[in-house]
C-alpha cells in the first residue's frame, strides 16, 4: 500500500509541475473515471440492466470528464465531444454485430477449469458484455485523438481565419494521419503488454500457431485491438469534418 501511495504522490507532483492546474485536474480525473467504470460494472451485474445502454452512459460520462472537466467548456471540447459520441455510437453497433458473428463472448476453454466451481448462469448477456468491454477499452484513445485534432484545427483557423472549409478539413485529415500510425501502435503494444502472460501460458500448453490463432481468448484480444484501431481511424474524418463545419459557419455568421 505504501508503494501505491508513493507512486500516486510522484505522479501527482509531476502532473502539477508540468501541467499546472490542468495537470492536477487530470490527476483527479483518473479517480473520477475509475469511479464511473466501477459503478458501471456493478450495475451491469443486475440481470435486467442493458450493458449497451450502460456503456453509452459511461462513455458519455468519461468523455465529459476528460474533455469538459480537464479542458473546460469551449468550442474545442464541444466539437470533440460530439465527434466522440458519434464515433462511439457507430462503433458500438458494428462491434455488437461482430461480437455475435465471431462468438468471442463468454469464456474460453482455457478458463473452464478455473471457473468449474462457479455457476455460469448469472443472467447477463455476454454478447453485449463483450461489446461493452471493447468500447470501454477504446474510449480513452478515441477521446484523445478527438481533442488533439480539434485543438490543432483551432490553432490553424486562428492563424489563417480566411481558410476555406475544404482546406481546413484537409488539414484536419493530415493531422489525423500523423496521429493514426502512432496511436494504433500504442493500442497494439498496450493490449499485448497486458496479455504477455497469456502468450506465455499458450507456450506452456504447447499450443501450435493454428491453435493460438483460433483460440477464443486470443481472438477476443485481437478483435479488441482491431476494433479500437477502427474507432481511432473513424474519429479522424468525423472530427475534422465537424470542426471544419463549425469553425467556418461561426466565422461566416460573425461576418454578417
Amino acid at each position: 500500500m505504501n508503494v501505491l501511495v508513493c507512486l500516486a504522490a510522484i505522479l501527482f507532483i509531476l502532473m502539477v509541475l508540468i501541467g499546472g492546474k490542468k495537470g492536477a485536474r487530470s490527476f483527479f480525473a483518473l479517480f473520477l473515471n475509475f469511479g464511473v467504470l466501477l459503478i458501471t460494472i456493478v450495475i451491469m451485474t443486475i440481470p435486467n440492466a442493458n450493458p449497451i445502454i450502460l456503456t453509452l452512459i459511461a462513455c458519455t460520462a468519461v468523455s465529459c470528464i476528460n474533455l469538459f472537466y480537464i479542458n473546460g467548456v469551449n468550442s474545442k471540447t464541444k466539437t470533440a465531444f460530439i465527434s466522440t459520441m458519434t464515433t462511439i455510437v457507430i462503433l458500438l453497433f458494428f462491434i455488437v454485430i461482430m461480437t455475435k458473428k465471431a462468438m468471442i463472448q463468454g469464456f474460453g476453454e482455457e478458463e473452464i477449469e478455473e471457473l468449474s466451481m462457479f455457476s455460469l448462469f448469472i443472467g447477463v448477456d455476454f454478447v453485449k458484455i463483450g461489446a461493452a468491454v471493447i468500447i470501454m477499452s477504446a474510449i480513452g484513445s478515441i477521446v484523445d485523438v478527438a481533442i488533439s485534432i480539434a485543438s490543432s484545427m483551432r490553432e490553424i483557423f486562428n492563424h489563417h481565419p480566411i481558410i476555406s472549409r475544404k482546406d481546413l478539413f484537409t488539414s484536419g485529415l493530415s493531422i489525423g494521419r500523423d496521429i493514426l500510425g502512432t496511436d494504433t501502435n500504442t493500442l497494439f503494444f498496450a493490449f499485448f503488454g497486458s496479455y504477455l502472460g497469456l502468450l506465455l501460458w499458450f507456450k506452456d500448453l504447447s499450443y501450435s500457431f493454428g491453435e493460438i490463432v483460433n483460440s477464443k481468448v486470443f481472438s477476443a484480444e485481437m478483435i479488441n485491438i482491431l476494433s479500437a484501431g477502427i474507432g481511432v481511424a473513424l474519429i479522424i474524418p468525423i472530427t475534422a469534418w465537424i470542426n471544419a463545419y463549425v469553425l467556418v459557419k461561426t466565422r461566416d455568421k460573425n461576418a454578417l
